[in-house]
Parts: C-alpha cells; structure tokens; sequence
C-alpha cells in the first residue's frame, strides 16, 4: 500500500516537473509572440501616422484642449490605419471606415420601440445613439433615412435616397400615429447638407404637407470659396480640418483628389459663376467679430475651363444648398441653425442664417463658443470623451425641438 503510494506520488512529481517544464517553454513562446504582435503594431501605427497625421493647432479658445489634441491623435491614427489597409490590400479605406463606424454602440433604452424597415444594409449604426437620443428627450417619432454611400454610389445618389423618404413619410406620417404638419428633418455635417438640399426641394410641392422645420448641425453649404475666414482660421483645428472637408467632399462625388490645390484657389469658378454668386458667398458678409482671430483676402486666381467642367455639378444646390435662387430660400422653412466656432464649417452657417433672414425666414441660431466639428455627436459618450459645448449644443436643439 505504502510502495504504491509512493508510486503515485513520484509520478504525480515527474508529471508536475513534466508540466512545469512544459509552461515554461509556453511562457518564452508567449513572450515573443507578444514582442513580435508589438513589433508589428508599432510599426503599423508609425506607418499609419506616416501617412495621416496632419499638425494640429488646439486654440486656446478651448477649454478641454488636450483631450481634444487626444481625439485627434485616435482619429488620425483610424484614417492613417485605413489608409494603410488599403494601399497593402487588405481591406479598402472606406469599408474600414464603415466598420468602426457601425461598432458604436446606441444607447439602450427599453421604453423605447425601434423598427426597422430597411430591405438592405443601411448604415445608420453610428447614429442611432443620436436617434434614441432625440426620440427620449423630445417624446417623438425619430426616422433615420439609410441612405446609399459613395463613392460606390456618387451624388447625388444620396440627396435622392433622401427626398424619396422624406416624401413617402410626408405622404405616410399619420400610419406612424404623427401629424404632418408638425414634421421636422435635421442633419448634421453633411447630413446638414442634405437636410438643407431636401428642404429647398419640397418648397413647391402642393401635393405635400409642408415641413415643419429644419435643423442645420454645422452644415457643408457651399463649394464656391474654400477660403472664408472659418477656413483659414480654423485650417489645422480637429476633427474637420480644411484638406480633410475637400477630400471627404471630393470622394463623394468620386472625382480625382489631385485637383484639391485647385480647388482651393478657386480656379474651378468660372468668372460667370463668381459674379453671381458673390452676392450670396463672400466674407463680406460675415460678422467682424468672427475675423478677430486673423483674416486676409485670398488672391483671385483665373479659373481653369477643364477644372470648371469638371467639377460643374457642385454648383447644384442639391450639393450647395447655399447656392439656391432667392425664391426657393424665401419659402423655406423655420430653420435651427448649429455653428462652431472652431470648425472651418462656420461661415456657411453664417452665410446660410443671413440669407434665411434677409428673406423673412425665422431663424434659430445656435454657435457654441468652444465648438468644433463634431461636438454635438461626441456630447453623447459621456464625460471620457464628450465635451461641454456639445452638451449645451444638444440642450438648445432639444429645446428647439419641443417647441415644434
């Protein structure tokens, strides 16, 4: 009995010894497994930023700017990382995009009754926070369009995906227990422009109830001047610099992004085009105090025949809401109007609220003082990451809302 114990327990020993051994060696595998993934990623992110990671410039005028310098280094390195998934082949710059986009978790909230109607994939993911947002604070009907997404599908692609619901709903409202006359779309960034573009195009349907409203969230408006004083401001400020807006636009309407320097001197504006739309597009009509920071007159350079043909359909308001005749802005809608100061965004919601109020449009005007782009989307993650001036962004709009 006692010798087969013994047995037992130098066998139990030998296999101990055995595994010890055994673990040791896994600890030394793991150990360079590890060193090799670091190795790796270190050399992935050094790439990445290698590729994009633009010099920023955090105002002053911002309280919480090392956080922001922070979003901005996290932000950079996602493009750079896409930028560099796509050059090596392995995912394309957008579909990355996209998947870290649809990974935002919404809020939950049980009392809320969520639906959804698509017949293909819709991405909406990302903003159904904003959504659930809205619909909690406002007690309303919230519908998030899903529309189709470039560059697979170029402009306007987007703007009629966009009419389309908002027309079927208009027609449809009462079967979702919603009055048609109280009826308002809202959008913000370019989703700003779309709501704006979709608003000017319902103005003379008498086969429709007319929108309650509009909501106009740091909107892009026009692609006539690229250097207002927003944009020369604010030209390194996160989350939208001044390349990135031309690059984001470009790619949405699928034309090559080596004509960006172009752009920016204003060589695709014809002198026909410039003449006309001075009246409406100028920094002239901008507020002094929105040039304190720094502004000086950009040279006007010849417009460039090929490069105004090429680029002639962003002159379409449906791309430039800013850009519609008089008598299209005059029957408009009640408008809320969101801008920041440091967003190169700015001047077009300026520009956009002066016209709306020169034509007897009423007029909501919200401008966040340590705004930027973004801000509104990011209040909605809390204390780690949102910032105070989102926050009060997403009190006026909520209260705007209520009164509707």
């Amino acid at each position: 009995m006692g010798d087969r114990k013994k047995s037992k327990s130098l066998k139990k020993g030998k296999e101990a010894t055995v595994g010890s051994f055994s673990g040791s060696y896994q600890h030394s595998k793991m150990e360079i497994l590890l060193a090799i993934f670091l190795s790796v990623l270190t050399g992935i992110v050094a790439i990445a930023f290698y590729y994009e990671h633009p010099k920023a410039e955090i105002p002053h005028g911002i309280s919480e700017h090392q956080k922001l310098y922070v979003l901005h280094y996290f932000i950079n390195f996602g493009f750079g990382l896409a930028t560099l998934l796509d050059k090596v082949g392995i995912m394309s710059e957008i579909h990355f995009l996209r998947v870290v986009m649809a990974t935002v978790p919404p809020l939950k909230d049980t009392r809320l009754h969520i639906k959804d109607l698509s017949e293909r994939f819709c991405f909406v993911g990302a903003y159904e926070r904003m959504c659930r947002y809205i619909c909690r604070k406002t007690n309303s009907v919230v519908v998030c369009v899903g529309y189709r997404l470039a560059p697979e599908h170029p402009f306007p692609a987007q703007f009629e995906d966009c009419l389309t619901a908002a027309i079927h709903f208009l027609r449809t409202a009462q079967d979702h227990g919603v009055d048609p006359s109280r009826v308002v779309i809202c959008g913000d960034s370019s989703g700003g422009t779309l709501t704006a573009a979709v608003a000017q195009a319902l103005v003379n349907r008498r086969d429709l109830p007319k929108l309650r409203a509009q909501i106009l969230i740091y909107p892009f408006l026009q692609c006539v001047d690229l250097n207002l004083p927003s944009y020369q401001q604010n030209e390194r400020v996160p989350i939208l610099l001044k390349k990135r807006t031309l690059v984001l636009g470009l790619k949405y309407v699928n034309v090559d992004l080596g004509i960006i320097e172009e752009v920016f001197k204003g060589c695709h504006v014809s002198e026909d085009r410039r003449l006309k739309y001075q009246k409406w597009v100028s920094a002239d009509f901008i507020p002094h105090e929105f040039k304190t920071r720094g502004y000086k007159p950009s040279p006007t350079h010849l417009p460039s025949k090929e490069l105004c043909e090429l680029v002639e359909f962003v002159f379409d308001p449906a791309f430039s809401p800013l850009l519609a005749e008089d008598s299209v802005i005059a029957q408009l809608p009640e408008t809320f109007i969101l801008t920041c100061e440091f967003d190169v965004l700015r001047d077009d919601g300026l520009l956009y609220k002066k016209r709306l109020e020169d034509h007897g449009v009423k007029v909501t005007w919200c401008h966040l003082q340590e705004g930027f782009h973004g801000t509104l989307f990011l209040a909605l993650f809390g204390r780690v990451v949102g910032f105070r001036s989102g926050a009060k962004g997403l009190e006026k709009m909520v209260h705007f809302l209520r009164l509707m």
